[in-house]
């Protein structure tokens, strides 16, 4: 069934109120005699500067005419049923009338006529023919030679034709071919008659064809479905402009759409990539690619000629409607967030992936070619049941939705309830179901609707959750400069004066709070206890571990001065808080006596370096993983002038754009060297810093 625009009352009406306007209408020759004859008979017409409708009985033939006597297959002119002199008083007829009150089943318009498979042909698909006798008296407007006579066909066919006058072929809609026909969508056109048929007896030939899938969509389809208009070519032309000037009025909310859908993809595609963490704004930027391409398929197929109609069909009800039912599914159960979401996806897909299956068979070029038309009795019956079930799972996601988001699930069910219609659109043509209404002149239908609403709904939930987010940003930076705020209290200032002791430190975290720590406690004997860790990961959990761990340090440290009891206490601590997951954190802690005496306690963590050389040190367990952790201990001596530097692995592991390591090669380079610990982490993260990075030298004077 070919899309379709406006009335053709309506367009019949406002032509001729163009044509009056335009000085082309002359009411005193403008008039048509028809027979009121129950049989057709030779119409006799008298045409001015109007156009005349050929309403009434056509006669009608189904199959395909044979060639005349010496006629050629390549000539569609030799066409035998297309000639003035064959006899069709045999034929039954069509009528070509609207009957009172019918209206067009796609875009509710008045003035549409039943196919010929309302009017005794059921199971007729392929080639037919209709044929008309005129009798043309053509008056000229200025009382000299008339014009040349026209034809305006009728928007509304199933599914392709091609057009006589006398035998001359005048022009088609489609493409005919020896290997079969190519029909395309809906579009007005007109054809012009010979310059030698501008008065008399004419003979009227239409060769119509309709594929086998066209009956599947509606009870009413084949043919002609509306009047074909006789006039001359001026008056056919203003009316020609017209019919365009419906085809504009009917796809200006497709037009208005496109822009609208495209924003939201970009909308769509942009949150995603701010934010990938939620993966209903990517559905959402696919479901409206899919409809972006729907619209642009069908405004190609109203405007141009590039698509066939079984291509176009195929792409737009056999593929894209599915896959935007689909997504549309997928991107709610995603929104809400709902525990399901995995379950709903394999649901949705395989749902249109089944759907896909078994509408195929049913359309071009399958169906009727490859697929037996029989096999419609089955397939059809399995389609809707698919159609049923992608329906009751979207409406079951709602649910959910409602009953786990409260409003966030009450916004879009109004236009979720309105989208099966997108899917059931070919159900409803049978049923003959008004889906398209006008309003001011322009043509909506309900699928239009739903999409319009259910974007309006998705752009209110969008700015609720756009605000609660950047409420939650808000709350978070505050926390994030408060922890920072904390930790950088927490940190000793580099340069801090320690009797007996000269100590330089630099602390660089990895981003505004880090996990990185070191602490130095002096005792009244002279001693010094330094203890520097590295919790793992980065960010304000990691701050917020630091902060426990450095007050359990300042606690213990007033009971014990003894390395490794410290570091057996802090992991009885850390294994305690941590029930869910473990928080593995390297640590190492150093007491350095007034006489130079050292005792070291690691867990996990990297060796000192004495003098720029490391400590043979293993490093043992980190806390925070097991009670069974046992700290490895080392004794040595710093002597006068001793530089004892402590590290974290933030150094050795900077990695720059190309993925190459700093490495420990390059860090002992650095700390044998002897500079400052400022100038190490300066050349680390210059290379390309990727985690916190604590430098410490503690130097004996």
């Amino acid at each position: 069934m070919q899309r379709k625009f406006c009335g053709f009352n309506q367009a019949r009406a406002l032509a001729f109120v163009v044509i009056a306007l335009s000085g082309f209408l002359i009411p005193s020759s403008a008039s048509a005699e028809s027979s009121s004859a129950t049989q057709p008979s030779t119409l006799q017409l008298r045409i001015g500067s109007a156009a005349v409708d050929l309403a009434g009985q056509w006669r009608f033939h189904p199959g395909d005419s044979p060639l005349r006597a010496g006629g050629q297959p390549e000539d569609r002119a030799g066409m035998l049923w297309a000639q003035p002199d064959f006899d069709d008083s045999q034929w039954p007829t069509q009528d070509l009338t609207p009957p009172p009150g019918s209206y067009d089943p796609i875009n509710g318009a008045s003035g549409f006529i039943p196919g010929w498979t309302a009017q005794g042909y059921p199971n007729l698909t392929r080639y037919a023919w209709y044929r008309l006798r005129v009798n043309v008296e053509n008056i000229a407007p200025s009382g000299g030679e008339p014009p040349t006579l026209s034809i305006l066909m009728p928007e509304s066919v199933d599914d392709a034709y091609q057009v006589f006058a006398n035998g001359q072929y005048l022009g088609e809609f489609g493409h005919f071919s020896r290997d079969g026909v190519m029909f395309i969508n809906s579009q007005p056109r007109a054809f012009s008659l010979p310059a030698n048929l501008r008065s008399g007896p004419i003979t009227i030939a239409v060769r119509m064809w309709m594929d086998d899938g066209t009956p599947l969509v509606s009870q009413d389809a084949g043919g002609l479905h509306q009047v074909p208009l006789l006039g001359q070519s001026p008056a056919i032309d203003a009316m020609l402009r017209i019919s365009w000037y419906e085809v504009n009025a009917s796809e200006a909310m497709n037009i208005i759409r496109l822009p609208i859908v495209l924003l939201a993809i970009l909308l769509g595609i942009t949150l995603f990539w701010l934010d990938r963490r939620e993966p209903a704004y990517l559905w959402l930027a696919l479901a409206c690619s899919a409809y972006f391409a729907s619209i642009a398929i069908t405004l190609t197929g109203y405007y141009t000629t590039w698509l066939s109609m079984a291509l176009e069909n195929f792409l737009a009800d056999v593929v894209l409607t599915p896959l935007i039912f689909g997504l549309w599914v997928i991107f709610w159960g995603s929104w809400f967030r709902l525990a399901e979401t995995r379950r709903i996806q394999r649901a949705a897909w395989s749902l249109v992936a089944l759907l896909i299956l078994f509408l195929a068979p049913l359309r071009a070029p399958l169906y009727g070619h490859i697929v037996p038309a029989s096999a419609s009795t089955w397939l059809v019956p399995v389609t809707i049941l698919l159609k049923l079930a992608l329906g009751v799972l979207i409406y079951w996601v709602i649910y959910r939705g409602v009953r786990t988001r409260g409003i966030e699930g009450w916004l879009p069910l109004p236009a979720v309830l309105l989208l099966p219609l997108v899917l059931y659109g070919d159900e409803m043509l049978t049923l003959h179901l008004q889906e398209v209404f006008h309003v001011f002149g322009i043509v909506i239908t309900v699928q239009q609707i739903s999409m319009l609403v259910m974007l309006a709904a998705i752009s209110l939930l969008m700015m609720r959750r756009f605000v609660g987010g950047m409420r939650e940003r808000e709350q978070l930076k505050l926390e994030v400069e408060q922890a920072r705020q904390v930790q950088r209290l927490l940190v000793p200032e580099s340069g801090e004066s320690i009797p007996g002791f000269t100590v330089d430190s630099q602390y660089l975290p990895a981003q505004q709070v880090g996990g990185d720590f070191f602490l130095l406690i002096p005792a009244a004997d002279g001693s010094l206890l330094a203890v520097l860790g590295d919790v793992a990961g980065k960010g304000l959990q990691a701050a917020m571990t630091v902060a426990m761990i450095v007050g359990a340090v300042r606690a213990l440290a007033e009971s014990t001065r003894e390395p490794a009891d410290l570091l057996r206490a802090l992991n009885r601590r850390l294994c305690a808080r941590v029930s869910d997951s473990a928080i593995p954190t390297t640590c190492i802690a150093i007491r350095i006596d007034r006489d130079g005496e050292a005792t070291l306690a690691n867990a996990g963590h990297l060796p000192p370096y004495k003098n720029g050389i490391p400590l043979p040190t293993v490093g043992a367990v980190p806390l925070g993983i097991t009670l069974l952790a046992e700290p490895e201990t080392l004794r040595f001596r710093m002597e006068p002038g001793d530089r004892l530097l402590l590290i974290t692995d933030g150094v050795s592991e900077a990695r720059n754009a190309q993925g190459d390591l700093y490495g420990f090669e390059r860090a002992n380079q650095l700390i044998a060297s002897g500079i400052a610990p400022s100038a190490i982490t300066q050349a680390a993260a210059a290379f390309g810093q990727q985690d916190d990075m604590t430098v410490v030298a503690v130097v004996r004077s």
